[in-house]
């Protein structure tokens, strides 16, 4: 099964919302996917952030049951792919885990860019909408990319 990992700094906002909007998207498609998300810097059991729950409700996914978890070796060896929101999540876990390195990408990566996806913590309901906005392309332009770095033949 092909297995991919989102991650921000505290698992509550970005990452999660990565996760839910990529559910949706492997849902309509054959064959079944591990998707999760976790932090670098996460408190463990917190849940998404309630403006994320709201941007994410506005599109008929659900992240009421949401709880936030940190990144560890036992998280990421289970998966194929991970993706993060900045370049020093990225860098932050290829350093703690050089054996997955090769498999730890930034999000915008998937498009063939390089740049952070700005956390809307704090921010007004737009700007979470922004951001929900902003993945759901990446994720909707990125997917072939996603698809062959997570071993899937599309």
């Amino acid at each position: 099964m092909p297995s991919v990992l989102f991650v921000c700094s505290a698992n509550i906002c970005r990452s999660p919302m990565a996760m839910a909007i990529f559910q949706s998207r492997v849902a309509r498609e054959p064959g079944s996917w591990l998707v999760e998300s976790a932090g670098t810097w996460a408190p463990e059991g917190a849940p998404a952030s309630v403006i994320s729950q709201m941007v994410l409700a506005e599109r008929g996914l659900d992240l009421s049951n949401h709880r936030s978890r940190r990144v560890s070796r036992e998280i990421i060896n289970s998966f194929d792919l991970v993706l993060t929101m900045e370049d020093g999540h990225k860098e932050a876990l290829q350093i703690e885990f050089p054996e997955m390195a090769e498999r730890i990408y930034l999000l915008s990566e998937m498009i063939g860019l390089k740049y952070n996806i700005a956390d809307p913590m704090g921010g007004i309901d737009d700007d979470f909408r922004s951001t929900a906005n902003e993945i759901t392309q990446i994720l909707t332009d990125g997917y072939e990319k996603i698809l062959q770095l997570a071993s899937v033949n599309p």
